[in-house]
């Protein structure tokens, strides 16, 4: 099967309310599998160090428990042809990626696909 130039597309998406307009735009534009992640970053994390309602002594622990701390981390398989595509989707729900706090998408490129059912074609 010719699968073509296939990428994963990775997208931090900062705003967690937002994530299920995004999930429902990419599955109408085709995605099927995508893996979501909490995750958190190490600019949140220096933050919220600095924070007024914060213990004198925060443990990281404590701080990955905070909701105020995360975002989401989202990655999936997809044609090349469709990554400008699912930006530009992805952008009119979010806003610019160019501006602070929304969120960044990194793609790479992918050699082999092992395992799974999915159907790039």
């Amino acid at each position: 099967m010719n699968q073509g130039q296939l990428e994963t597309l990775i997208f931090i998406l900062n705003d967690v309310d937002l994530l299920n307009e995004v999930l429902r735009a990419w599955e109408e534009q085709g995605v099927r599998g995508v893996t979501v992640l909490r995750s958190t970053g190490l600019g949140r994390i220096g933050n919220a160090l600095y924070r007024d309602d914060a213990p004198l002594f925060p443990s990281l622990r404590e701080l990955l428990e905070d909701d105020e701390m995360h975002h989401f981390t989202l990655l999936s398989v997809v044609q090349s042809s469709q990554v400008e595509h699912l930006v530009a989707i992805t952008e009119q729900i979010t806003g610019s990626l160019n501006k602070p706090n929304t969120g960044f998408i990194v793609t790479m490129p992918v050699g082999r696909v092992f395992g799974g059912t999915r159907n790039f074609e």
